[in-house]
């Protein structure tokens, strides 16, 4: 039976051991990267791309470039969160494209590119400027598939504990066109983890 939100929230946890022998259903894995489809996504670019790693011995080699953490595998599946570089250039087209299928007029659509053509020239103008702005839309959407995974029951470990470049290489990525921007492991857990500590709501929330 799925979770509700709020038992979901309460079950995820870093897990940090994941029993290898239990897999994921296909149906699962659809719900959770469909969570992960569906997030925001800045002027609705969609510039957050996943790859669902299943095989062992890429695992195990990606596990070497993650500083050996356990997790990358021995879980079920091995969701990377790459980001998509040269779709984010107006140069590319792919921004005219994802603003046509809104169906604007003429007129709408060439206000909502020159928004679009002035925003990168203020916010992206370097690689590593669209690397960090592209990441950030793509962990709205890590969020949201690791609270999925919860739903279902399914243990999620975000890592940024990982040699990038490596595993770009790894997989043969054409950097100008995807970056890796995190890994993140889902499966079960072996063991109930310890109680969650979290400062209180008055330390967190001010209303003003």
């Amino acid at each position: 039976m799925n979770k509700t939100f709020e038992e979901a929230i309460n079950f995820r946890h870093a897990c940090k051991s994941f029993d290898p022998n239990k897999k994921i259903s296909k149906e699962d894995m659809s719900f959770i990267l469909n969570a992960g489809i569906k997030s925001p996504t800045s002027f609705g670019l969609e510039l957050t791309k996943f790859i669902v790693i299943e095989n062992q011995e890429l695992k195990d080699k990606i596990k070497k470039e993650s500083m050996n953490q356990e997790q990358v595998s021995e879980c079920s599946h091995l969701l990377l969160v790459l980001v998509r570089i040269n779709d984010s250039k107006i140069e590319s087209g792919t921004p005219k494209k994802r603003f046509e299928r809104l169906g604007l007029s003429s007129d709408i659509l060439d206000i909502f590119l020159n928004m679009y053509t002035e925003f990168t020239k203020t916010h992206l103008i370097s690689l590593k400027d669209i690397y960090n702005w592209t990441s950030k839309q793509a962990y709205l959407a890590v969020g949201n598939i690791m609270t999925a995974a919860a739903v279902k029951g399914i243990d999620s470990c975000p890592l940024e504990g990982f040699e990038k470049e490596k595993i770009e290489k790894l997989l043969n990525l054409d950097k100008t066109e995807l970056q890796l921007a995190l890994v993140l492991p889902l499966g079960y857990r072996t063991k109930s983890p310890r109680k969650s500590v979290r400062l209180s709501f008055d330390e967190m929330v001010d209303f003003i």
